[in-house]
């Protein structure tokens, strides 16, 4: 993400991506280093099947890329790592989003 503030749809999604252990954790082990699924699960001590779940749901709010390359041997490996991001959280960022909610985000208020 870049330095300027998120509108209120990614401010919510990155909050919302966030409010999981699960996904708290997958960040903090991604925290200065990238990581293929299959080592993250096992250090994280999670299937591979529900990491994936949540590094899509943080994907998809812009908090991790994915990647997939090809190991020595030929075998397909998805690489997640941060992306740089920065939530900063006070009256006045909030504040400061909320115009820019879309119409459907404003109707789950």
């Amino acid at each position: 993400m870049s330095s300027t503030p998120p509108s209120g749809d990614e401010l919510l999604a990155m909050l919302a991506a966030l409010a999981n252990p699960h996904r708290l954790r997958i960040v903090a082990a991604l925290a200065g280093k990238r990581n293929y699924v299959s080592q993250l699960a096992r250090e994280l001590q999670m299937s591979r099947p529900l990491l994936h779940i949540h590094a899509q749901r943080l994907e998809e709010a812009g908090l991790i890329s994915a990647s997939l390359e090809l190991s020595k041997d030929g075998k397909a490996m998805k690489y997640l790592e941060l992306t740089s991001f920065e939530i900063v959280l006070s009256a006045a960022a909030i504040a400061a989003a909320v115009p820019t909610l879309s119409t459907d985000a404003k109707e789950k208020k």
